[in-house]
């Protein structure tokens, strides 16, 4: 009798989690990874050490998030952040609260406390009222927290947090990892992502009903947010717009979707926004919003006397109505009742409008009054920001910062902000250029989140000119941003609006309690106060540049855009505030009045 002796195979080699794990990043073609040591993350540290991909070290954990949101809005991919156990993931909520409140994938990976001593609270445990529940400080912003409890769960898991992550709406997530699991011994499995990722698409059906009302419209308005991103997006919208010619409106994260100087943009709408811009978005009879959350800011805090004066099917003739697509159901009708909602992908649907409109309405539109119009506001607006820039007061007024800026920077610049006026002046007033990009940090509007994402930015994108345009509020934040630029190499030029005070803030408390007390920097004798940023640069290994006079700026900006090294620019400026031509109702909460029962204000004196 003949024995048939099958060929035994190799038995499959143990390797620990964390060298599984940081295969398995390489496999998503996983570049960088931010972040900073801890005793429950360098097993992971030390496999990352004998992989191509770079760790991104940071001296604050709050950096290291900005640094990997401003990464993955550069490149497009997601941002990987790696931290320690309690404190150390703690440091970085901002941060990563601040990716997912705009959208971008960001996927944060922390070390916790041994599997095995759960409840006991070992060193640097998350507990008192819960025992090692550190991934409850996350759950309320990340769109999903896992928790590991198997080595063998970490691949699987791991996977799926790149593609909760990546699909639909882009957004943070949290892998929770007990330091010895990274340790365990597994067995190398692959965990693939999805290799296609069908995007919802706009229905035939629906686009030809929105076509419909688009094309009857006598005052139709696109406002865009920030969820329109790539060139063929924008190619669709335009080509949408300009053959109805409907104007465009933006949010604060829109702009640059469309070019500044596109002849059917009006602007922002809202608090920042112009009387013209809020005017149209008032008294448009459809509203086609595309991938925006309709934000406090930009709808005049919801009030219908200002901007948006939005109703639903049953709605007064005088209302408008509202056609909203966004890839995230819960932000249909989140704010405003909805004539035609749609979960799709904006740019798809787009292009399904757009197609649908040339059928329904294939001659061209013509509203020459309409452009001219836009064209007058829009050349008033930039004209007096352009003449408040030719000022020669030392420190200088806020335009004339912006106007060196756009003089010096190439047009393929990359503008990353702070808040404060550099946020909300560069939105407002800023001529944009067509190849530019203004990245901000919207959703949270975060103090400190320019120094840092400004340094994911430049690494995402090597070859740009990266400003990060900051107050000095926000830059001394986050003073860790100037030694990773320097540790890494990266030109990334900071740019410091120096006013010696949370600006904004001061005076918002003096235009309504006549004061700005708690606002301002000072010294122990009442001076104004600041550090000197041009000093810390240079202590660093960067290069200072202290402006002293208002024609000092201009060439500090082209001489540290020649040297391709990392500089600070000290820029004392006057403490100015941002036109606000809109409505805010905080200014009415200071003054006592507060909403009735019909949403509109009114006086309360007890």
């Amino acid at each position: 009798m003949t024995v048939d002796v099958q060929p035994q195979s190799e038995p499959a080699v143990s390797v620990s989690a964390a060298e599984a794990l940081v295969r398995q990043l390489e496999g998503y073609g996983v570049e960088y990874v931010f972040g900073t040591c801890g005793h429950t993350n360098i097993a992971l540290l030390d496999a990352l050490g004998r992989s191509p991909i770079e760790f991104v070290i940071a001296r604050h954990e709050q950096a290291a998030a900005h640094a990997a949101d401003g990464y993955a809005r550069a490149s497009g991919r997601p941002g990987v952040l790696l931290v320690h156990v309690g404190p150390g993931m703690m440091n970085a909520v901002t941060g990563v609260a601040t990716a997912a409140l705009d959208s971008v994938p960001l996927v944060t990976i922390a070390g916790d406390v041994p599997s095995y001593y759960r409840g006991r609270h070992p060193h640097q445990e998350v507990n008192l009222h819960n025992d090692a529940d550190q991934t409850a400080i996350y759950r309320p912003f990340v769109k999903r927290a896992w928790h590991v409890h198997r080595a063998e769960d970490l691949g699987r898991f791991t996977e799926r947090a790149f593609w909760t992550a990546t699909s639909g709406r882009p957004g943070a997530v949290l892998l929770n990892v007990p330091m010895d699991l990274f340790s365990r011994p597994v067995t190398p499995a692959d965990h693939p992502l999805p290799a296609h990722d069908s995007l919802p698409d706009l229905p035939a059906a629906t686009a030809e009903r929105i076509a419909a009302r688009l094309a009857g419209a006598e005052r139709p308005l696109i406002y865009l947010g920030g969820g329109l991103r790539g060139e063929t997006g924008r190619r669709a919208l335009l080509s949408l717009a300009e053959h109805l010619d409907i104007p465009i409106v933006h949010s604060l994260m829109g702009k640059g979707a469309v070019p500044d100087d596109h002849p059917l943009l009006l602007g922002m709408p809202g608090f920042w926004g112009l009387r013209t811009t809020n005017d149209y978005a008032r008294n448009a009879d459809v509203v086609l919003a595309l991938a925006t959350r309709f934000a406090e800011t930009d709808a005049s805090s919801w009030d219908d006397r200002y901007t948006w004066n939005l109703g639903g099917p049953d709605a007064a003739e005088t209302r408008g109505r509202l056609i909203q697509i966004d890839i995230d159901a819960a932000e249909i009708g989140r704010n405003y009742p909805v004539e035609i909602g749609a979960v799709a992908d904006v740019t798809l649907a787009v292009q399904a409008i757009g197609r649908a409109v040339q059928d329904v309405h294939p001659d061209p539109v013509d509203r020459p009054e309409l452009r001219e119009r836009i064209r007058t506001s829009r050349t008033e607006l930039f004209g007096q920001s352009r003449e408040r820039g030719r000022s020669g007061d030392f420190p200088l007024r806020p335009e004339r910062i912006l106007a060196d800026l756009r003089e010096a920077l190439p047009a393929d610049a990359v503008l990353v902000t702070d808040v404060g006026w550099n946020k909300n002046g560069v939105a407002q007033c800023y001529e944009l250029p067509a190849e530019g990009r203004f990245i901000t940090p919207g959703g949270a509007s975060t103090m400190g989140f320019g120094p840092a994402a400004a340094v994911g930015v430049q690494i995402g994108a090597p070859d740009r000119v990266v400003v990060a345009l900051v107050g000095d509020g926000g830059m001394s934040a986050q003073f860790p941003a100037v030694p990773m630029a320097v540790e890494q190499g990266l030109p990334v030029i900071f740019v410091v609006m120096n006013n010696r005070a949370h600006g904004t803030i001061a005076d918002l408390q003096a235009a309504n309690f006549g004061a700005s007390y708690g606002c301002e920097f000072r010294d122990p004798e009442g001076r104004p106060y600041s550090p000197d940023f041009a000093a810390y640069a240079e202590a660093c290994g960067a290069d200072g540049h202290r402006i002293t006079a208002p024609d000092a700026l201009l060439p500090a900006l082209r001489a540290a855009i020649t040297a391709r090294r990392p500089a600070v620019l000290d820029v004392p400026m006057v403490n100015e505030p941002v036109p606000t031509p809109g409505h805010w109702n905080i200014n009415d909460i200071y003054q006592g009045v507060f909403p009735d029962d019909s949403g509109h204000p009114s006086l309360l004196t007890s």
